[in-house]
């Protein structure tokens, strides 16, 4: 049997869900488990993960997504340094599409502006190393999963001697947002699915503060639909004991200690910072900037520019969807005003965002 059919058997995700059924029979309390990672929020929607647990159990979204909450402010200052006469921005391609206070970069690079789709810092590097005569801005956006690469790609172009090559930073931690969602008291989280990916980076360890201090059972979940029903299996399995602990299902990619070189090349380059969230605001040592020793290569100090007033999409919901507090049906512009083609918020905008998600598999 080929590796990645065995994670997606019909039979063993059936009796997962038989399983699940049996384990919450007679359980007059709901349960909610969050998932905090684009992927997963992709993968249950397309796999129909929902429609197999028995109606208590609720699985629901959090900010997993980095584009989507990453909030326009960022984006107006990414516009702001577009427009500099001697700039080129490099970027990942999810970032081009997503609407900033008054414009987007599609709509800036249509209008003359220098914004080219990389598919890795080091090619932003060989941009800076290829045009001497400019300035290449690589916007930095996501999680623990991109910022190693990021990190090595300033230390790359700092060890060719590169002045023109500079980062404009949104790197954010998931820990710490996920324990902001589990004191809220309206969302009555009852575990974590806890992203398989930034696992890989930091570790499952780095989750253990969840479950002694919010008493929140966690479960580092892989991708593929036995993954998944086997993580709420835990999870459910834990609740219903009365425990909460770190647990490993995708202990075929992730260690509790997590990848120690790639946590020493983030230590290296970044230190922990306040950071602002959409939807949630400003979660203080939620974020990673560059530090002192290679500030040269910071963006936002290095390039002032004068940044539009920020404002928010009237009527869009993004902010409350990546609380979890509701689905992407009750935002009066999903499907109508805003669509894949025409995006009014990040969340439809990204291959990860919650909206993206139920639009192309909840219809």
């Amino acid at each position: 049997m080929n590796y990645l059919d065995e994670f997606r058997n019909r039979e063993v995700v059936t009796g997962l869900a038989g399983r699940i059924r049996q384990l919450t029979t007679g359980r007059s309390e709901p349960m909610t488990f969050m998932e905090v990672c684009g992927t997963h929020t992709m993968a249950i929607c397309q796999y129909g993960i929902r429609s197999l647990l028995p109606p208590r159990l609720r699985l629901i979204s959090g900010p997993g997504c980095p584009v989507c909450v990453t909030p326009n402010g960022y984006l107006d200052h990414a516009v702001a340094c577009c427009r500099l006469p001697d700039v080129i921005i490099a970027t990942f391609g999810d970032m081009m599409r997503v609407p900033g206070s008054s414009t987007s970069l599609m709509e800036e690079r249509a209008r003359g502006a220098d914004i080219r789709v990389v598919y890795s810092p080091l090619d932003a590097v060989a941009l800076a190393a290829k045009h001497p005569g400019k300035r290449v801005i690589f916007l930095g956006v996501g999680f623990e999963t991109t910022a190693p690469a990021i990190a090595g790609s300033i230390l790359a172009a700092a060890g060719e001697g590169l002045a023109n090559f500079f980062v404009l930073g949104a790197h954010k931690t998931i820990p710490i947002p996920m324990a902001v969602l589990a004191a809220d008291p309206e969302l009555r989280i009852d575990g974590f699915i806890c992203p398989a990916h930034v696992s890989a980076i930091i570790g499952a360890e780095a989750y253990r503060f969840l479950a002694e201090e919010y008493h929140i059972p966690c479960v580092v979940t892989g991708f593929e639909p036995v993954d998944i029903m086997q993580g709420v299996e835990m999870l459910a399995r834990q609740v219903l004991a009365g425990e909460s602990r770190v647990e490993i299902q995708y202990s075929r990619v992730v260690k509790w200690e997590g990848n120690k070189k790639a946590r020493e090349v983030l230590a290296r380059v970044f230190s922990p910072c306040d950071a602002d969230w959409r939807g949630i605001g400003i979660i203080p040592g939620s974020g990673l900037e560059i530090n002192a020793a290679y500030a040269a290569f910071d963006a936002a100090k290095a390039i002032p520019v004068e940044v539009e007033e920020t404002r928010e999409h009237e009527g869009c919901l993004c902010g409350e969807i990546l609380k979890g507090k509701v689905s992407p049906a009750d935002c009066p512009l999903f499907g109508t005003l805003c669509t894949p083609e025409a995006p009014v918020g990040a969340c439809m905008v990204s291959s990860e965002g919650t909206c993206a998600a139920a639009h192309k598999y909840g219809r």
